[in-house]
């Protein structure tokens, strides 16, 4: 990843400026990351609305198109993860990113089906990849001049086991956590 490409500021969400259409507009991000995450990028603009508990109307408004909707989930879930970067940063370093990679699994977890519905030609998902390695690359770095992570290992190497490991089905929460962590012991460092 070039340091251009990290640099290059990244699209937000835009949240309303009124506190109540604010709590509307977040409501209605979190039921559509959670529809998506259970019915795929068909999942009902309806129950969405519903599970936010507003009218289709405020969707619309805030949303005018399903497009409008995926790509500010992706948004909030990349500011999400970038924000959580900084956040475990004070911990020591093989915690600080162990942690955070365990949020990069989450959001990899969920984001697949809103990922395939945006246009790839658009710069979100570019800006998003972006984002992340700058987030995360300092944890990392960190974890390896500490002795903690394998010399043999990129960044984007782990980011790339995760995402991929992630993406598989998993019977439970535990199995999901147990596969996991066995990707976690192939990134550390083991002591001579």
């Amino acid at each position: 990843m070039s340091d251009k490409a990290a640099e290059s500021p990244r699209p937000r969400v835009r949240r309303p400026q009124r506190a109540d259409a604010r709590r509307n507009f977040d409501a209605l991000l979190a039921a559509a990351r959670e529809a998506f995450a259970e019915h795929g990028t068909q999942a009902s603009l309806e129950d969405i609305a519903r599970r936010a508990g507003v009218g289709i109307g405020t969707l619309y408004r805030n949303f005018p198109t399903r497009q409008d909707l995926f790509a500010s989930v992706y948004l909030d879930e990349i500011d999400e993860l970038c924000a959580s970067a900084g956040k475990v940063a004070d911990l020591p370093p093989w915690e600080a990113l162990a942690a955070w990679l365990r949020r990069l699994a989450n959001y990899a977890g969920t984001k697949r089906a809103v990922q395939e519905a945006l246009n790839r030609d658009s710069g979100i998902i570019g800006s998003g990849r972006a984002s992340i390695y700058a987030a995360g690359q300092p944890l990392f770095d960190r974890a390896r001049q500490a002795g903690e992570v394998r010399d043999d290992v990129t960044f984007d190497d782990v980011v790339r086991m995760i995402i991929g490991v992630t993406g598989g089905c998993f019977l439970d929460k535990d199995q999901r956590e147990r596969v996991l962590g066995m990707v976690l012991d192939g990134v550390r460092a083991r002591p001579s």
